[in-house]
């Protein structure tokens, strides 16, 4: 069995193959004038993965990357894409979350859009400010309940959370004892009423830190208890359950924000850490990467138990085969500087 990452970078999609886990090659490099921050494979389909890019839609491979085709070249559609979703419940369906904030749905693999207006029927959404001035606000994660496909969770940054329970035609706001921007939202595979998200910690509205980096709901988003309060730091990205061990949950965490990690000499000062009880007890795994950098993506391997996978911002691999109680960096030469996702197949 062979491995593969699809890798988004600001710089196209990076497709990289082992044999062995061990020892990986990176065979194909595409889309390179375009910043790509998700790609997604679809589960079964290992040569068919979508790219989201930051200004010209959604794109397709059928061939491991080698070769990209936009599915509904000249016809409306999303532009600048966040976040990208394949439909658990129907591969053909996607999900395009996007800058402004704005969710496209597709029926048919990317070929024809709808955009889901109802998201503004809220009027705060459009009250919600981003602290760059370069980068509007956007929605940074769209997930599907992976029982009912008619249930939606939309993060949305720099804010809260969305949901919707029909499918897209209404939403509603979940913003109790929750005041962060949310960067990644999962639903727990035992209990689809527990829902866990990681956040930036901070409330741009009234400019600190109250905040931690990771929260949960009981009632499926009616409200939120902060996680991990045991750890200081208040940002994190990525959030993964385990699917050969949904018990376990990794994330990674950092101090401060991005742009505090470039001006000092400790960078991110970040710390993977796991939890064995479905996110309700946190530890860190000591044997893990470089602090300095930050774990943009962590994925877990869904053919190998134990196996997990975590990517640097700055483009550093690294790999365990134990659930993260050691763990190896990965000899990919990616020569990139901004790494915003991967995704894992077999074939």
């Amino acid at each position: 069995m062979e491995s593969i990452f699809y890798i988004g970078t600001e710089s196209g999609v990076i497709t990289a193959r082992s044999r062995d886990r061990e020892n990986w090659e990176i065979v194909e490099r595409g889309l390179r004038d375009w910043d790509v921050p998700e790609v997604a494979v679809v589960p079964g389909r290992p040569n068919r993965v979508f790219a989201g890019t930051r200004g010209d839609g959604v794109w397709m491979s059928d061939d491991f990357g080698k070769s990209w085709a936009k599915p509904c070249y000249g016809k409306r559609g999303p532009g600048k894409v966040k976040s990208l979703t394949i439909d658990p419940h129907d591969p053909r369906r996607l999900y395009a979350g996007c800058e402004p904030i704005d969710i496209f749905v597709s029926e048919d693999e990317g070929r024809s859009w709808k955009r889901l207006d109802s998201v503004w029927d809220d009027p705060f959404i459009a009250t919600i400010p981003y602290p760059v001035k370069t980068v509007e606000p956007h929605v940074r994660d769209v997930t599907v309940d992976p029982t009912d496909p008619n249930i939606l969770y939309a993060a949305l940054q720099v804010g809260f959370i969305i949901k919707s329970t029909d499918r897209g035609k209404t939403w509603k706001l979940l913003n109790r004892n929750l005041d962060c921007d949310v960067h990644t939202v999962v639903v727990d595979p035992k209990d689809r009423n527990r829902i866990l998200v990681s956040t930036g910690g901070h409330d741009a509205r009234r400019g600190t830190a109250p905040g931690r980096a990771l929260y949960v709901s009981e009632d499926a988003g009616e409200s939120w208890t902060p996680l991990a309060t045991n750890f200081q730091e208040e940002y994190a990205i990525p959030l993964v359950f385990d699917p050969g061990d949904p018990s376990r949950v990794y994330s990674a965490v950092a101090n401060g924000q991005p742009g505090q990690w470039r001006r000092r000499d400790t960078g991110a000062e970040s710390t993977v850490i796991r939890s064995t009880d479905g996110g309700r007890s946190w530890e860190k795994l000591e044997h893990a990467i470089a602090r300095a950098y930050f774990p943009e993506a962590i994925v877990a391997d869904d053919a190998v138990r134990g196996g997990i996978y975590a990517a640097c911002r700055n483009g550093d691999f690294y790999g365990s085969d134990d659930g993260g109680d050691s763990w190896r960096k990965l000899p990919l030469d990616l020569r990139i500087s901004d790494l915003s996702s991967f995704t894992l197949a077999h074939a």
